[in-house]
């Protein structure tokens, strides 16, 4: 038997899947990317070291913040450029905007539909208006965020290497922790949502890898662990996981000890849970997971988790903001050297990694960009090999449509993956 679906909808990139199965026993499992290779590392290799920010967030329209953040901090590790504590503060605050407005998008719009067993989300915005509402207030926060932050809410202008261009607005940013309560309110409705709907049974053991740091739940600094003892600063990545380029294809994958394995916010919420604020940590407990949870259709949960804790999370980093020397975020002098950089910002998809080389002039070398979706696939098609056996006596339609779900509840991005 062959499984095949041409054509995979409401995710950001094109893919297909196709499956072999011979006797119940599952010979492949493959996503079939549709894009061709964008060749945005040969595209910065030449280019001054200021446009690599510039170019790099292009690599996509959903999630160019992160690729704006750890760019530069690559760029700031190979020169030598120090930042001020205000500066993390601010692209920490950048970087939770994100979280806040992809998983909103991720939650209701792109895969609640899969889950009530509906067809399209005008049926699902039909049923659940003041729900679709709520989605597009909170995504609408985090968007602004990054528009007071960051100058706009695509591909921002203000971050650059040694800080930002300019401060924040002070009385946007006051203004936006005073929304910050209906934020936390609607996003704590929306949670019940999620958490009345039903989730397929399944588990697969797998290594869950992101970021970690002492006390906080780490997202734009710390060493990379893993549920299974795994513990190296992010200068030692290329040294432990290995980037493969298979036959035919466009996407480099990546492996951990030869395995395939899981980052995001399921691998997050599992690893750093016990670091979460206190209403995403209430939330968290209500859903009676048992940790470890490999149940990798929990990653929808996981995302709602992280949208109540980066809510909390952005309210007092802008607290702490408005109570110190804004100007202190702004660039200062700095020198040009040359040197190797390499950095680590936790995407809402996962860990994106980068490692950049500079000449003397601050020209660029060398660049290696390892996206989170590169780093999930082999993962995914591994969860999906073994989920097709519990679904072969459905119809050749509820097969698709419970795969559609399973895909699309990875999150996966393929432009970034394409890069």
């Amino acid at each position: 038997m062959n499984i095949k679906i041409n054509h995979i909808a409401k995710m950001e990139g094109h893919t297909g899947f196709m499956a072999s199965v011979l006797n119940g026993d599952v010979k492949s499992a493959k996503l079939e990317v549709q894009e061709g290779i964008r060749l945005i590392e040969g595209v910065l290799i030449g280019r001054e070291y200021k446009d690599m920010s510039l170019i790099a967030q292009r690599i996509c329209g959903i999630c160019p913040v992160v690729h704006n953040l750890t760019s530069i901090k690559a760029l700031e590790n190979a020169m030598g450029v120090t930042v001020t504590s205000e500066t993390k503060k601010l692209r920490a605050l950048l970087e939770y905007a994100q979280f806040i407005h992809s998983h909103a998008l991720h939650l209701f719009f792109l895969s609640l539909a899969d889950f009530l067993d509906m067809d399209n989300d005008i049926e699902l915005i039909n049923k659940y208006p003041e729900e679709a509402k709520k989605a597009i207030r909170i995504r609408e926060y985090g968007m602004e965020i990054v528009k007071v932050v960051g100058g706009r809410v695509v591909h921002p202008l203000t971050n650059e290497v040694g800080g930002f261009k300019k401060a924040p607005d002070r009385e946007a940013l006051k203004k936006l922790v005073q929304d910050s309560d209906e934020i936390l309110k609607i996003a704590l409705e929306l949670g019940e949502v999620f958490r009345g709907i039903k989730i397929p049974d399944f588990s697969r053991e797998t290594e869950y890898v992101c970021l970690d740091k002492k006390g906080e739940y780490a997202i734009y600094d710390g060493d990379v662990i893993s549920n299974k003892g795994l513990k190296i600063p992010v200068e030692k990545f290329e040294a432990n996981f290995k980037e493969l380029q298979k036959q035919n294809e466009v996407i480099k994958r990546v492996e951990h000890d030869g395995k395939s394995y899981m980052i995001g916010a399921i691998a997050r919420v599992n690893n750093n849970r016990a670091k979460l604020r206190e209403k995403a940590a209430e939330y968290l407990r209500s859903l009676g997971w048992s940790f470890p949870d490999y149940n990798p259709f929990h990653n929808i949960l996981a995302q709602m988790v992280e949208v109540i804790h980066s809510v909390e999370e952005s309210r007092r980093i802008m607290l702490e903001l408005l109570n110190s020397n804004l100007d202190e975020v702004v660039t200062k002098e700095y020198a040009i050297r040359e040197g190797v950089g390499v950095a680590a910002v936790e995407a809402p998809r996962g860990t994106l990694y980068y490692h950049v080389e500079v000449d003397a002039k601050g020209y660029i070398k060398n660049v290696n960009i390892i996206t989170p979706t590169a780093q999930f696939l082999s993962n995914l098609e591994d969860d999906i090999a073994v989920y097709i056996p519990q679904i072969l006596k459905l119809s050749d339609k509820e097969k698709e449509k419970k795969l559609r779900a399973f895909i699309r509840a990875y999150d996966p991005c393929i432009s970034c993956a394409v890069h």
